[in-house]
């Protein structure tokens, strides 16, 4: 990602980065998503997307949805990329909380220069994820696969480990801070409710408690399968 890539506004920044955490899973981006999102109206959201359209930044097929282009990606990247690294900054080295770092890196985003974030890049050490386990795109553009299920997916039986969790909500991450539900961590899953119900959870090792999390919650985890042998979570 080239340090002279054409200056956004931070509407059009706002608007690349929504287009592509809603896209980020292979499905375009409706209308109404953009909009509930970015707590807009709909038609502000069309005039928008005509405006991304004539740039070349996003494709618009009518009651389709939206998807980026290839300049649209690149840009998207690099604001993800500044977002993600201020996240980890202020949570490495200023001590902030990870129910904290959301809502400052969003106003930081777009203050802050492509040298910065660089600089804090590399004061960190290039880190690979943020504190909420969503993959840091490097300068260049190249960012870690987030093709991973949900919480809500897994089968009763699977042993899992928590990836990332969505970090837009101060309240549901100091929830899951106090109940242990943290990149990283393992599970074991115990049992799933049907029609959307909860899921129960052992979290940790063998010895680790029993948890229910409601299917909302669960939704915004992602997860990968492990090994239960080399997990330390009993079969």
């Amino acid at each position: 990602m080239s340090s002279d890539f054409p200056s956004l506004s931070r509407s059009v920044e706002d608007y690349l980065k929504v287009i592509y955490a809603l896209s980020e899973q292979g499905e375009a981006a409706s209308t109404s998503g953009i909009a509930a999102t970015l707590d807009v109206q709909p038609a502000s959201v069309s005039g928008m997307i005509k405006r991304l359209a004539e740039s070349g930044y996003v494709q618009h097929v009518p009651y389709r949805g939206v998807r980026l282009t290839e300049s649209g990606t690149r840009a998207a990247l690099r604001i993800v990329r500044r977002h993600r690294i201020l996240e980890t900054y202020l949570s490495e080295r200023l001590g902030y909380s990870w129910d904290d770092v959301h809502e400052e890196a969003e106003r930081l985003e777009h203050a802050a220069s492509d040298r910065l974030i660089d600089r804090m890049a590399s004061a960190l050490e290039n880190p690979r994820h943020d504190p909420h386990g969503a993959p840091i795109p490097t300068r260049s553009g190249d960012v870690e696969s987030t093709d991973h299920p949900s919480l809500a997916e897994v089968e009763p039986g699977d042993s899992v480990e928590i990836r990332a969790v969505q970090d837009d909500d101060s309240d549901r991450l100091r929830y899951m801070e106090a109940r242990g539900l943290l990149p990283g961590v393992l599970l074991r899953i115990e049992a799933c409710a049907p029609f959307n119900g909860p899921v129960t959870v052992r979290v940790g090792g063998e010895d680790g408690e029993s948890q229910t999390v409601g299917h909302e919650l669960a939704s915004r985890i992602r997860v990968a399968p492990v090994d239960p042998t080399d997990s330390g979570i009993a079969p």
